[in-house]
C-alpha cells in the first residue's frame, strides 16, 4: 500500500514530534513513524519520570559540538519561553527545581499528551510498530515498511542517538546518513557514569549511595554539584556533566572542598596537628564514612606548613582517572552523530540532499544536563518544521 505524504517524519521522540507539529500547523500532510509500540518512551522516563522538559538559563555554551555555534540560530528561534507557553496552554502544573530546570509536577505523561494532541490538532499521523526496511530517494523519499510504502518530497531523520538501547535505540539515523554521504562525528556515550579502576573500586566501591557536593574538573571544563559514589564508580550530577567532555585515559580532577580552606584551622591556630583534628575538619562538609575512608588513603605529608599546603591541593585535585564509563547502556544520551557542517543552521536541512533533515540527538550538538537536551529537541524540531 503506498501512501503519500508532504513530510515523513522518522522518529516519535520529542524532536520528531515537534518537527511534525510545526509542519503540521502550516498545512503540510505527515506522517510520524515510529517503530515502539508507543510514541515518546524515552519523554516518559525521563527526569524520573517527571520530564525535565527544558531549562530557564539555555545558552549556546551549555551544548557540546564540534562547530559550537551551529546551535545558535535554532535555539534563538524557539526558546524556553516558547515551550513554557505550550505547557501553560494546557494547563500543566510544573516547577524549577535547581538550577533554571523545570519539571512536571505530575508526571512526564502530560508532556506527552500535550504533544499527541497538538499532532491531531495539526492533523499529523502517527504509525506506530512500524519498522522500515528501506529508504530510497527518487524523484521523493521513499520509506518502505512490512506492508506499506510511505513517500514524500520532504524526510526528517528524528532517530535518536544510541543511548539506552533497551528503550529501543539504534544506529538508523547513522546508517541513513552514510547513505546519503553525510560524515558523522564518532558517536559516544555522555553524560554517563564513570568507572573505577581497580584499586579506587576496592578503595571506595562499599560506600556505594554516599554523595557529596563537589566540583569536577576536566579538559578545561568545570561543574559543581553532587557526586554519588556507586558500586562500579562514580555518578551523580557532577560526574555526569564532565563525562561529556571526558576522553579515554584522561584523569578529572575532584575538588572536595569547593571554596573551603579546609588546613586553616590548624595553621592558623594551635590547634593541634593530627589525623583526629584533620577528620574533624573533614567531617564538616564530606559525609562521615567518605572523609574518613579519603583521610585514610591521602594523610598529609608531613604536619609542618609546606605539608598542609601540600595535603590541602590534594584536597582540592583529586586526581581519578576512570577505565570507562558505563556505556550507551546507562548514558542520557549520545554526543556525536551528523557533522553539523552538512546541515543548514536555520533549517536542519541537508545541503548536499535537499529535502533530507535530521534534527535532535542524532545532530552532533549534546547539551549540559538539566532540560538542555529537550530545549536541543524542541528547537531543532520547530526549525525544520517550520521550514516545510
Amino acid at each position: 500500500m503506498i501512501q503519500q505524504f508532504d513530510v515523513v517524519v522518522l522518529g516519535a521522540g520529542a524532536a520528531g514530534l515537534m518537527c511534525a507539529i510545526e509542519a503540521g500547523r502550516r498545512g503540510c500532510r505527515v506522517a510520524v513513524i515510529e517503530r515502539a509500540e508507543r510514541a515518546g518512551k524515552k519523554i516518559l522516563i525521563s527526569g524520573g519520570g517527571r520530564c525535565n522538559f527544558t531549562n530557564l538559563h539555555c545558552r549556546p555554551e551549555n551544548f557540546i559540538s564540534a562547530n559550537p555555534h551551529f546551535a545558535k540560530s535554532a535555539l534563538a528561534r524557539y526558546t524556553p519561553a516558547d515551550f513554557i507557553t505550550l505547557v501553560e496552554k494546557y494547563r500543566i502544573p510544573y516547577h524549577e527545581k535547581t538550577l533554571g530546570q523545570l519539571f512536571c509536577d505530575r508526571s512526564a505523561r502530560d508532556i506527552l499528551d500535550m504533544l499527541e494532541k497538538e499532532c491531531r490538532n495539526a492533523g499529523v499521523r502517527i504509525f506506530l510498530k512500524t519498522s522500515i526496511q528501506e529508504v530510497l530517494r527518487t524523484t521523493e523519499f521513499v520509506v518502505r515498511a512490512a506492508e506499506t510504502q510511505f513517500r514524500a518530497p520532504a524526510l526528517v531523520l528524528a532517530t535518536g542517538g544510541l543511548s539506552i538501547p533497551k528503550m529501543g535505540a539504534t544506529g538508523l539515523g547513522y546508517d541513513l546518513a552514510r547513505q546519503f554521504g553525510l560524515a558523522i562525528r564518532e558517536p559516544r556515550p555522555a553524560l554517563v557514569p564513570f568507572l573505577f579502576g581497580a584499586e579506587d573500586r576496592s578503595h571506595y566501591c562499599d560506600l556505594a549511595g554516599v554523595s557529596a557536593d563537589v566540583a569536577v574538573s576536566c579538559d578545561a571544563q568545570q561543574f559543581r554539584e553532587k557526586m554519588l559514589i556507586t558500586h562500579r564508580g562514580l555518578s551523580g550530577p557532577a560526574i555526569l556533566q564532565i563525562s561529556s567532555y571526558w576522553k579515554p585515559g584522561q584523569a578529572i580532577a575532584i575538588d572536595l572542598a569547593p571554596k573551603r580552606d579546609v588546613t586553616a584551622v590548624l595553621r592558623e591556630t594551635k590547634t593541634p596537628r593530627n589525623v583526629t583534628v584533620m577528620r574533624s575538619a573533614l567531617h564538616k562538609f564530606l559525609p562521615t564514612r567518605f572523609g574518613s575512608r579519603w583521610l585514610d588513603l591521602n594523610r598529609p605529608p608531613s604536619w609542618t606548613n609546606a605539608g598542609l599546603a601540600e595535603w590541602e591541593r590534594v584536597v582540592h585535585a583529586w586526581l581519578v582517572t576512570p577505565t570507562g564509563t558505563e556505556g550507551f547502556d546507562k548514558a542520557e544520551v549520545t554526543a556525536g552523530g551528523v557533522d553539523t557542517d552538512e546541515l543548514s543552521a536555520k533549517t536542519m536541512e541537508c545541503k548536499k540532499v535537499p529535502g533530507l533533515f535530521f534534527i535532535g540527538e542524532v545532530v552532533d550538538v549534546t547539551g549540559h544536563l538539566g532540560g538542555f537536551n529537550f530545549q536541543w529537541a524542541w528547537a531543532s524540531g520547530a526549525s525544520a518544521g517550520r521550514s516545510m
